[in-house]
């Protein structure tokens, strides 16, 4: 753990928990709105929540290629794109399981975990085959060219709307209507191929600093100022170009990738330096459980939630999911409306944890 910093494990431990809560809320019309998406222009926590886990990708790729030597050799090439297929191979096997209804006319093909495998194998060939100091030049190229072309190839004075921008273009051109996501009324993926680019530049701000944590610790440095003050200044920046390139996490916009880069510079700052320089250890064996098992803690959350709203229990004249059930006949009568949406989605991330638990204790990880 010293090796590769307990704080990184512990960050995507604590997002891991968070994704699950506000992706399993136990009705989504009586969320706390913190715990919601923004509608599309804006920002809430949740928000944060993918950024992070895609930030943190970026910060663990550097620990993972030290045993290769940060060397591009044919057989790392080749565990690269074993690596990409096979994250995505594993976006198939939870959200189509057991195959019985599926079909190739309605396969989404882009997720959170195709993204994830995008954003991993694209970053892994850039950081390996270019100079340290080449990066921030091209996560600056990044940045600029996804602004241009939205701007430009964007319907005129509504590019960054819904139905008019160039993402939902080129996904319609690319996959057809019904291999996206229509949970926004009309075909629109937000994990769009196009807006992939500038998940690229959040994984890269995590690569990067996990370059920084590296030098500062061979000094024996401290680095929490100096995160502070470059997450205070990303997060400016990201306000300020809001002005005109807003910040949408559905987009994946420019400013939206500032804005999170310098929320997690923070985090990853202040966390650092209270369980690295402070050596403090509180709830760190919770974060741990998820943190050192990530795609297996999304896969089980993923997979229960899904079964659960396929489980029909009879209701009146009619049906209703094993999920709907319990919230409106467990958690509602207890804790009442909003109260007992959040109550179901922490004793559904307890549920979750319990199942890492017993794999972290028999030290069974899935390693991608």
């Amino acid at each position: 753990m010293k090796s590769r910093f307990l704080s990184l494990d512990i960050l995507r431990g604590i997002t891991l928990a968070a994704m699950i809560l506000v992706n399993t809320s136990g009705n989504g019309t009586y969320t706390y709105g913190p715990l919601k998406h923004a509608d599309w222009h804006g920002f809430t926590p949740t928000d944060l929540v993918f950024p992070t886990f895609l930030f943190m990708v970026g910060v663990a790729m550097r620990f993972s290629f030290k045993a290769f030597n940060y060397t591009l050799s044919p057989s790392v090439r080749i565990k690269i794109v074993k690596r990409t297929l096979l994250l995505f191979l594993i976006n198939y096997i939870i959200f189509y399981i057991p195959f019985l209804d599926f079909t190739w006319e309605n396969l989404r093909y882009l997720n959170v975990l195709p993204r994830i495998a995008l954003s991993y194998c694209a970053i892994s060939f850039i950081t390996l085959s270019v100079p340290k100091h080449w990066l921030t030049p091209i996560n600056i190229s990044i940045l600029l060219v996804y602004w241009v072309i939205l701007a430009v190839f964007g319907d005129s004075g509504v590019a960054y709307e819904l139905g008019s921008n160039a993402v939902r273009k080129l996904d319609l051109f690319l996959f057809g209507p019904t291999h996206l996501y229509h949970g926004d009324g009309i075909p629109f993926d937000p994990e769009g191929f196009l807006s992939t680019l500038p998940a690229l530049s959040t994984c890269l701000f995590g690569y990067q600093v996990s370059l920084f944590l590296e030098k500062q610790r061979d000094a024996q440095k401290p680095a929490l100022t100096s995160l502070l003050v470059w997450g205070i200044g990303l997060i400016t920046l990201a306000l300020l170009w809001n002005q005109s390139f807003p910040i949408n996490k559905k987009l994946w916009t420019s400013s939206f990738v500032l804005l999170c880069a310098g929320i997690d510079f923070i985090l990853i700052g202040a966390l650092n330096w209270w369980i690295e320089v402070k050596e403090r250890n509180f709830a760190n064996t919770f974060f741990l459980v998820f943190g050192t098992n990530s795609i297996l803690a999304y896969a089980i959350s993923e997979v229960l939630t899904i079964q659960m709203s396929n489980v029909q229990i009879q209701e009146g004249s009619g049906t209703i999911s094993l999920s709907n059930w319990l919230y409106w006949h467990i958690f509602e009568p207890v804790f009442g409306k909003f109260n007992g949406s959040l109550a179901y989605a922490i004793c559904f991330v307890l549920v979750c944890w319990s199942l890492c638990y017993v794999c972290y204790k028999r030290k069974w990880f899935l390693k991608v």
